[in-house]
């Protein structure tokens, strides 16, 4: 029922800045979230940031915190990830994520829909 698709990553130097986004097509649920994970080669995916429908409630793991803003705009389905300060640990593939009910923002076993992902690389 939804369709993601992610766009924007690609390779930059440490203090630089990438901007991702996330195209949804189908329908998309106003009690759920949609969020962004990460995961980087030999390591298990790891939440970033998650948003609510009105945009309102928006929520960051603590490595991120102060560096990375994510935002929507429902009336183009889009989710945003603004990433400021980028370092080496930020190199991952970075995939949007949606649920079809609410449920837990920081547990990936609570998101229904992936996008294919894009990567992420931040050199010294």
């Amino acid at each position: 029922q939804v369709h993601l698709v992610e766009s924007g990553g690609g390779l930059v130097q440490a203090g630089g800045s990438l901007r991702l986004s996330c195209a949804a097509s189908g329908r998309t649920f106003s009690s759920a979230f949609m969020g962004w994970f990460r995961q980087a080669p030999g390591k298990e995916r790891e939440f970033v940031a998650a948003i609510s429908w009105s945009g309102d409630n928006t929520y960051y793991a603590d490595s991120v915190k102060g560096r990375f803003t994510i935002s929507r705009d429902n009336a183009k389905d889009t989710v945003y990830l603004q990433m400021n300060s980028l370092k080496p640990e930020d190199t991952a593939v970075y995939y949007c994520a949606a649920q079809n009910y609410r449920g837990y923002y920081w547990r990936s076993d609570e998101y229904h829909y992936w996008g294919q992902g894009t990567q992420v690389t931040v050199s010294s």
